[in-house]
This record gives structure tokens, sequence and C-alpha cells, in this order.
């Protein structure tokens, strides 16, 4: 759901209830990112620029910012209630 919208900003709110990225998909985003968790709880996967994979769990009030064409995946998210993201897109300058 999009929150707000201006040129090179965007803000959404996404929910989410036991979801994951599809098997293989990384996320490669031309916008800058940055993502609040406000409800539930969600595990990231990053691959950072030599490939290596990290994952960061997320509760809420955990923040993070993923860099334009940061490749990233969601792993997990709680399954028994919504997990409620705020997520901030910018444009890479």
């Amino acid at each position: 759901e999009i929150l707000l919208q201006a040129p090179g900003l965007r803000i959404e709110r996404i929910v989410s209830r036991g979801q994951a990225s599809p098997p293989g998909l990384w996320y490669d985003q031309v916008e800058h990112e940055w993502i609040l968790l406000v409800q539930g709880a969600a595990r990231l996967r990053i691959k950072n620029s030599q490939g290596e994979e990290q994952s960061s769990e997320l509760l809420p009030g955990d923040f993070l910012h993923l860099p334009a064409h940061q490749l990233h995946r969601v792993d997990w998210t709680t399954p028994d209630e919504e997990t409620i993201w705020l997520a901030v897109f910018y444009a890479a300058r």
C-alpha cells in the first residue's frame, strides 16, 4: 500500500503473514530502501558484493538500510500474526 509518493520518494506499508521471497529470487532495486519493522518478526538475507550472505532478524522497532542494488530477500515472516513493514524508497543519486 503506497502511503506517500513524490518525485524520488515512495513510502509503503507492507503487510506479510508467513510470506517469503520465492526460491532463488533476490531483489535488486534501483532505489535505496529504508525499512522499519512495526509489528511481527522477519528474517532477511542480504548478499554482499563478494557474494557472501548474511541473515538479519528483525523485531518491532528494528530498521535496516538497503542501498540501491543491494541484493536481498525475505527468508521468513511470522506465520501467526501480521508482520507490518514501513518501507521508504528514495532515488539513488
